[in-house]
């Protein structure tokens, strides 16, 4: 009897995790960064800006932390093409002035 119940509630879990994974709100890149830089404005409060939006806290600090790390990122790269290319084109021109 014991067997049987604890089956049950096995198939009944399976049942509710099959069900949230299957309506799971999934949000686009466009979405995610429209609240971040909503929060980051500061018009309204971060618990506010979850609540209108519909997701936990932790997820908002999660993609924010995302969204500035990426930045920080895209422009360590930036500068690092800029002192490449930089040289690179000081190169050219020297290389143009010499004759070579």
């Amino acid at each position: 009897m014991r067997h049987t119940l604890e089956r049950h509630i096995d198939a009944a879990d399976r049942t509710v995790k099959d069900i949230r994974r299957k309506t799971r709100k999934r949000y686009s890149s466009e979405d995610k960064i429209r609240i971040v830089l909503a929060g980051l404005r500061g018009e309204d409060s971060i618990a506010e800006l979850c609540r209108q939006d519909g997701i936990a806290q932790s997820q908002y600090y999660s993609w924010s932390k995302q969204f500035l790390e990426a930045g920080k990122k895209r422009l360590a790269g930036d500068t690092a093409r800029e002192a490449n290319t930089g040289s690179s084109s000081k190169c050219k021109i020297c290389g143009v002035k010499r004759g070579i």
